[in-house]
C-alpha cells in the first residue's frame, strides 16, 4: 500500500515536471523569435550577463528552434504516456466509493483525466509561458539561453537528424533555414516602429520628426527647395564693384551672392562677403579701385531635378555652400544652399538677420491658414488632408495658376472642401494664399 502511494506521488511529480518543461520550451521558443537582435547586440557590448549566450542562440535560430520543438514534443509524449493513467489511478477509488460500476468508473476517470491533463498542459505549459515570453522576451532569452544550449548539446544527434530532414523537405520548396533570413525592415515598417517608440516614450517628438524627415529627404528634388530665379539676389560682374555693392549687402544681409555676366542665365561664380570684409581690413585695400572679380569663387551647376541627397554629397565633395540649378534648356532656374538642404531635416533655421522672414505656414484659426505660395503641394496635402494634383507643378502658387491663369488679388478657387484666395501677388508671381475651410 505504501509503495503504491509513493509510486503515485512520483508519477504526479513527474507529470508536474513535464508540464514545467513544456512551459520552459514554449517560453524559450517565443522569446528567441520575439527578441530584437539589435537589442541583444547592445547588451553584448555592455557585457550583460547571458547576452553572449542569447546572441549565439538567435544567430543559430534554426537549430535552437528545432531543439525547442523536440523538447515540447518529448514532454507532450511523456504527458500522454504518464499523465492520464496517473490521474485515472487517483480518481478510480473516488468513483468506487460513490458506488459506480466498473465500466462507468473507467469512462469517467478517463474523460476527466484527459481534460485535466490537457487543461493544465495548455494553460500552464503553453498559454501562460507564451504570454510571458511575448511581453518579457529580452529577460527570458537572457535567462534561458544557456539551459537551452545545454539541452541542444545533450540532444545534438537527434536534433541534427531532425533538422537536416526538415531542411531537405523545405529545400524542395526553395526555402532557407530560419537563421539565414536577413532581419531587415521596410521604410514603412520603420516608420511604424518609430511611431510606437514615440508613443511608449522611448524617443522624443523631435527625434521622430527628424527621422520622418530623413525618409522624405531621399525623395525630394533640388527644384522643390530652391530659391527661384526671380528671387535670386545676384551681383553683376560688369556693373558692380566693391563700393556700389555695399547697398545691396546692407539690404539683403546675405553671406554669399552669385555673380552673373549680363544676366542670370550666365552665373560665373559666387562671392563670399567674409572674404571681402577681411580684405577691407588690410592696409593695402583700395576701396575705390577694388573690383569684385578677384573675390569670385567657382560655383557648381546642376540640373534642377537632381535628388537633394546627391546634391548634398556633391556640395560636400566640392566644398561649396551654394549650387546653381539649371533647367533642361540650360537656363538658370534657381539656387540651393546647404542651409536649404539641412532645413529639410531639422526644420526652419533662422539667424539674427531672419527677423523679417515670414513662416511658410501661418495658422490664423481653426482650418484657416496663410500659406507661402512656394509651399510644396505635397506639404499642403499633408497639412489640409486634400488631394491637390502635383503632376504638372510643384508649388501651391503654381497649382493655383494652373486652375486660374488670370489670377489677381482676391481671386478665389473652391477645391476639395477648402477656399483658396490670393492675398499677395507680384505681377504673375503669387506670393501668399489664404486657405480656409469652405462654408
Amino acid at each position: 500500500m505504501e509503495k503504491a502511494v509513493v509510486l503515485e506521488f512520483i508519477n504526479l511529480l513527474a507529470v508536474a515536471i513535464l508540464i514545467l518543461l513544456t512551459g520552459f520550451f514554449v517560453a524559450v521558443e517565443f522569446s528567441i523569435v520575439k527578441v530584437r537582435r539589435s537589442r541583444i547586440d547592445q547588451l553584448v557590448a555592455k557585457g550583460k550577463k547571458g547576452a553572449k549566450a542569447a546572441k549565439h542562440v538567435i544567430t543559430h535560430l534554426d537549430e535552437y528552434l528545432s531543439a525547442c520543438q523536440l523538447g515540447i514534443t518529448v514532454a507532450a509524449l511523456g504527458l500522454g504516456w504518464l499523465g492520464e493513467p496517473t490521474v485515472q489511478t487517483l480518481l478510480r477509488p473516488l468513483f468506487h466509493k460513490a458506488g459506480l460500476n466498473e465500466s462507468l468508473t473507467h469512462l469517467l476517470s478517463l474523460v476527466i483525466a484527459f481534460l485535466t491533463v490537457t487543461y493544465l498542459n495548455v494553460v500552464i505549459g503553453e498559454l501562460a509561458p507564451k504570454s510571458f515570453a511575448i511581453q518579457k522576451a529580452e529577460s527570458i532569452t537572457l535567462m534561458l539561453a544557456k539551459p537551452l544550449i545545454w539541452f541542444y548539446k545533450i540532444m545534438f544527434p537527434f536534433i541534427w537528424l531532425l533538422n537536416h530532414s526538415a531542411r531537405l523537405i523545405t529545400g524542395l520548396f526553395g526555402l532557407k533555414p530560419a537563421s539565414e533570413h536577413e532581419l531587415a525592415y521596410t521604410e514603412e515598417e520603420l516608420r511604424v516602429l518609430l511611431a510606437e517608440s514615440y508613443k511608449s516614450g522611448e524617443i522624443r517628438k523631435s527625434e521622430l520628426k527628424y527621422m520622418n524627415n530623413i525618409f522624405t529627404f531621399d525623395k525630394r528634388m533640388a527644384k522643390e527647395i530652391m530659391v527661384p530665379r526671380n528671387e535670386m539676389v545676384s551681383l553683376s560682374l560688369d556693373e558692380d564693384s566693391i563700393p556700389n555693392l555695399q547697398e545691396t549687402v546692407k539690404q539683403t544681409k546675405y553671406t554669399r551672392y552669385p555673380v552673373v555676366r549680363e544676366d542670370k542665365d550666365n552665373v560665373i561664380g559666387v562671392i563670399n562677403m567674409k572674404e571681402v570684409l577681411f580684405s577691407m581690413l588690410t592696409k593695402d585695400f583700395s576701396l575705390k579701385k577694388q573690383q569684385i572679380e578677384p573675390f569670385i569663387q567657382p560655383v557648381i551647376h546642376v540640373i534642377e531635378t537632381i535628388p537633394i541627397y546627391k546634391l548634398l554629397l556633391k556640395m560636400q565633395k566640392e566644398r561649396t555652400h551654394m549650387a546653381i540649378l539649371i533647367d533642361e534648356y540650360g537656363g538658370t532656374s534657381g539656387l540651393v544652399t546647404v542651409e536649404d538642404i539641412i532645413e529639410e531635416i531639422v526644420g526652419e533655421i533662422r539667424d539674427e538677420f531672419d527677423a523679417d522672414e515670414v513662416p511658410h505656414i501661418r495658422e490664423l484659426g481653426k482650418n484657416h491658414y496663410l500659406l507661402n505660395a512656394k509651399l510644396l503641394i505635397s506639404d499642403v496635402n499633408n497639412l489640409l488632408g486634400t488631394d491637390l494634383s502635383d503632376a504638372e507643378v510643384d508649388t501651391l502658387g503654381g497649382w493655383f495658376l494652373t486652375q486660374n491663369i488670370d489670377a489677381e488679388p482676391e481671386s478665389v478657387i473652391e477645391y476639395d472642401g477648402y477656399s483658396f484666395k490670393v492675398k499677395d501677388i507680384d505681377s504673375h508671381h503669387i506670393l501668399f494664399i489664404e486657405v480656409k475651410k469652405a462654408e
